[in-house]
């Protein structure tokens, strides 16, 4: 049944207190507070807590709209390749997708998809001996039937770049491969997802070549760079983000890319009552060196001799050097979460300790839900994590291709 938290809002506004003074004084976490913004159900705990923070009854704070019985829309599909460990498919899932199958070459990846969703399709395999198979055989669709292509395929450089190229010739790129699903499936649209370096690779002409082949394909490009942290993420994330319509529906379908929400949640929102999970810890020697920095600092803010000893060939390099020895702040949302958790020239330092983060609180950082597990060894999860697309943002634009896709209805 529908909510609606409009009297929650107005009771703030009476007690003059705003809303991130109730998820503080209440204890319920950031995204509680985000999902309710959205009119979203919450559970009953959170509530709970919320009214006896305020000294009020539920009934104060939400109402309940019972609506006339409508009969349910068709349920929309998606594929996944390069899953990793599910960050990208699990806000696809959030927003509404059913997935019918998700490719992951890496064991412990497609092992934790299989953890978390024992009823996903999960495809263990190299995506070159799926490409070459019939594949709307393979997952018992019709050419065109599919809604949603998603995935973000490590893309290299081609040799060749700047030339017009058609889809054989990328053949031996997982770049290729991507292509080969869109060209056999036709699905409705698609979400490639990818670092933003990608934008200015080779100057630009490999991205430009990418583009050119996917729209040989059948398919309009919109693409733009969306930052993790305006879209409820506690981490400075730039993502490139190209969506495609297939051409026959342009003129039904309209795409508008997520806007950036009004908060942009720190540290301090996240590292909460994060649940115990193992970490790398520093050596003791960087350990002591750590414990100078000061929370917002780096090598600048402690004394020369003891930097310069630190970081030897370093200190003669050229440019601020901010990576090294960073501590972050709980004022400030993470740096980009990397796929190992003690790198020297891009340290993440917790605020508090002297360490790095642990693979629960990086899983924060990538706004997973705390009983998401991964699998595999510490290296193993750290890698999973640090690969990942934040859920929060993945969740924002899927919500908007559902929205589109819903326009077909």
């Amino acid at each position: 049944m529908p909510v609606t938290y409009n009297k929650l809002w107005k009771l703030l506004i009476d007690k003059n207190m705003n809303k991130t003074e109730l998820k503080e004084a209440s204890g319920v976490s950031f995204n509680v507070m985000a999902r309710m913004g959205k009119n979203e159900a919450v559970s009953i705990e959170s509530i709970e807590k919320i009214c006896m923070v305020l000294n009020c009854n539920i009934g104060d704070v939400m109402d309940i709209h019972t609506t006339p019985h409508i009969e349910p829309k068709k349920e929309l599909t998606s594929i996944e390749l390069f899953a990793g460990a599910g960050g990208l498919a699990l806000g696809i899932e959030r927003a509404g997708f059913n997935h019918l199958g998700l490719i992951e070459i890496d064991k412990d990846a497609a092992s934790t998809l299989s953890k978390n969703r024992p009823e996903w399709r999960v495809i263990n395999e190299d995506i070159a001996k799926i490409s070459c198979l019939n594949l709307c055989k393979y997952f018992n669709l019709e050419k065109g039937e599919l809604d949603l292509l998603s995935g973000g395929a490590p893309c290299q450089s081609f040799s060749y770049a700047g030339k017009r190229l058609g889809l054989e010739d990328a053949r031996g790129t997982l770049f290729y491969h991507y292509a080969k699903f869109l060209e056999q499936l036709q699905p409705k649209m698609f979400l490639f997802e990818n670092v933003r370096g990608l934008l200015t690779h080779d100057k630009g002409r490999t991205y430009k070549t990418i583009c050119g082949i996917f729209e040989s394909t059948g398919y309009e490009i919109q693409k733009t760079v969306l930052n993790a942290w305006d879209y409820g993420v506690a981490q400075k994330r730039e993502r490139l983000i190209t969506i495609g319509i297939r051409k026959d529906l342009v003129d039904k379908i309209h795409f508008d890319f997520p806007k950036p929400h009004d908060y942009k949640p720190v540290l301090r929102d996240i590292l909460v009552d994060v649940p115990e999970s193992e970490g790398t810890p520093y050596s003791e020697y960087k350990r002591r060196i750590f414990e100078l920095v000061p929370p917002g600092g780096y090598w600048r803010d402690i004394p020369e001799d003891i930097a310069k000893e630190y970081m030897k060939s370093c200190w003669y390099m050229e440019g601020g050097r901010t990576g090294i020895l960073r501590r972050l702040s709980l004022d400030e949302p993470s740096l980009t979460v990397l796929t190992s958790p003690s790198q020297k020239q891009t340290d993440r330092c917790h605020p508090l300790e002297a360490r790095p983060f642990t693979i629960r609180e990086n899983a924060r950082c990538q706004s997973f839900p705390d009983d998401w597990q991964f699998c595999g060894s510490v290296g193993s999860q750290y890698k999973q994590v640090g690969n990942a697309v934040p859920v929060n943002l993945a969740y924002d634009i899927a919500a908007k291709i559902k929205e589109a896709l819903e326009e077909l209805s």
